[in-house]
């Protein structure tokens, strides 16, 4: 197809090209060889009459015209893909229906056990990718690579739909039998004692927040890359671990552990649901959205 002799078939070789600003890279995200993808590059800074990516030292780089394409190149190409994928009805108990959600292990088991028991209950053709969380999580989803993430509230991106899923807040796990922790403890013995944290991909919101408001006074001697490691860290030793309330109380069954209230200000999280303006239609994503939100809603009240 043909747009003011632009090939629209180039647009999806265009949108690999500035953003990994690559024609080695992009050919690989495109299956396509190197050759091919510069000979895409040529045509289109022939059509556009600008070089789009140039040398800059080392690195290459965006011309000023390229830097503006990215966004609306992108836009134009979810909204394409959206439209496409709209049917006059959707039926889950027929859909093959492939759907990518962003969430941590702690959303995930919180909130999504319970989404993925109710899409199988429904829809045995439907199926579910839960992603770990990354940097550049916003931008896959404004990319139309995911369908959902669930993220922090601070950490959401204001260009696409949302909506609250729940409020959580922080306890202190330690070993049931800790021999100088009760049931409370207070900021100096928080600082005094040795920690297990959660790390991977940039720190824990709590974290960054105790490293702003406290300073890097702690001593971490255990890091996870999950959250749900978190209490088996802690069960048996002297060590603690500052984690969401819902996700510990699950481990209080299972593990020699117990839950210590702070006598000090900790901030609550909010985790939000997004989805991409585009999708906001679709509805294979409206049924797949109210399952989440049914999940959420039936969560119990936080104690």
């Amino acid at each position: 197809m043909r747009r003011h002799k632009l090939d629209l078939n180039l647009l999806l070789s265009l949108r690999e090209l500035l953003i990994e600003k690559s024609v080695t890279k992009a050919g690989d995200n495109m299956c396509v060889t190197q050759s091919s993808m510069s000979g895409i590059l040529a045509r289109l800074r022939d059509y556009f009459g600008d070089p789009l990516i140039v040398a800059v030292g080392r690195r290459m780089e965006l011309t000023e015209l390229g830097a503006s394409l990215v966004e609306p190149v992108n836009d134009l190409l979810v909204r394409i893909d959206a439209t496409l994928s709209v049917r006059p009805g959707f039926d889950p108990v027929t859909s093959k229906r492939h759907f990518k959600i962003i969430a941590s292990d702690y959303v995930a088991t919180v909130l999504m056990l319970e989404v993925l028991r109710a899409v199988n209950a429904e829809a045995n053709g439907v199926t579910i990718e839960l992603q770990h969380p990354s940097e550049d999580a916003s931008e896959r989803l404004e990319a139309g690579e995911v369908d959902f993430i669930i993220t922090p509230q601070q950490l959401s991106s204001g260009k696409h739909m949302s909506r609250v899923m729940f409020e959580d807040s922080y306890s202190i796990v330690v070993d049931r039998e800790h021999p100088e922790i009760g049931d409370t403890i207070t900021l100096e013995q928080y600082f005094r004692l040795r920690h297990a944290m959660f790390h991977q991909q940039g720190v824990a919101l709590v974290e960054n927040w105790f490293a702003e408001h406290h300073g890097d006074q702690r001593q971490i001697e255990v890091i996870t890359h999950t959250f749900s490691l978190l209490p088996f860290a802690v069960a048996g030793t002297r060590l603690i671990a500052t984690m969401h309330t819902r996700l510990a109380q699950r481990y209080l069954p299972v593990l020699p552990v117990k839950l210590v209230r702070p006598l000090f200000a900790i901030p609550t999280v909010i985790e939000v649901l997004q989805w991409h303006n585009h999708r906001d239609a679709d509805l294979g994503n409206q049924w797949l959205r109210q399952k989440i939100i049914a999940a959420a809603q039936s969560l119990p009240p936080l104690a």
